[in-house]
């Protein structure tokens, strides 16, 4: 699949790109996705809840009233969950919501989600560049040259830049990774995904083995 390498003022620069149809041109397996957004989504869950219970509530162990006579149901300490107060039944405790994935099916997922934008023509390559300064405002003119600024982007670098990651923190529509960072989640959540030239050979590299 060739695609027309453009430069961040949105003009053609008269070269093309090659995507690989082992990355971006598979037939995308869907439990696959599933499986690889859900642990993304799992693991950024922090499993901090917690509630106590009867023997966590601090509390008289008192028997509050007799056994038998009363006309009413037996009961033996005010922190009872019945009563106003008492400790909860079967409350939520900390726990780990992550779990584990094969590591050649979360190559297909992402292999997937890339075939996925690829056929919606979501895809596009822009030429390596670097800001000089640290300025929200140079991230924002580049977004307006790509016709991006009202949609959310992902920017995929081939290698870390702190002048363009920084210029972009700032956005919420927007965001910027290295080719080693790309997930499923943040592939399908992005309505456009940017590849700078830098990328594409690790990418394919990544994802191919």
């Amino acid at each position: 699949m060739k695609v027309a390498v453009i430069d961040i003022n949105g003009k053609e620069t008269g070269r093309e790109a090659n995507l690989s149809d082992a990355v971006f041109g598979i037939e995308p397996n869907e439990h696959a996705v599933y499986l690889d957004v859900k642990q993304y989504l799992a693991n950024q869950r922090q499993g901090t809840h917690k509630s106590k219970e009867r023997a966590e509530i601090a509390g008289s162990t008192r028997k509050i009233k007799k056994q038998k006579g009363t006309g009413t149901a037996r009961a033996g300490s005010i922190k009872s969950p019945i009563f106003k107060g008492g400790g909860r039944i079967f409350g939520p405790r900390p726990r780990n919501y992550s779990f584990k994935l094969n590591k050649n099916l979360k190559k297909l997922a992402r292999r997937s989600a890339l075939s996925i934008k690829a056929g919606d023509k979501a895809i596009t390559v822009v030429e390596d560049f670097n800001f000089d300064t640290i300025k929200t405002k140079n991230f924002t003119s580049v977004l307006k040259s790509l016709g991006l600024e009202d949609k959310k982007s992902l920017f995929v670098l081939g290698e870390s830049n702190k002048n363009v990651y920084l210029s972009s923190r700032n956005l919420k529509r927007s965001e910027v990774v290295t080719y080693s960072e790309l997930s499923t989640y943040k592939i399908l959540n992005a309505g456009s995904v940017v590849l700078l030239e830098g990328s594409l050979k690790g990418i394919e590299t990544n994802l191919s083995k």
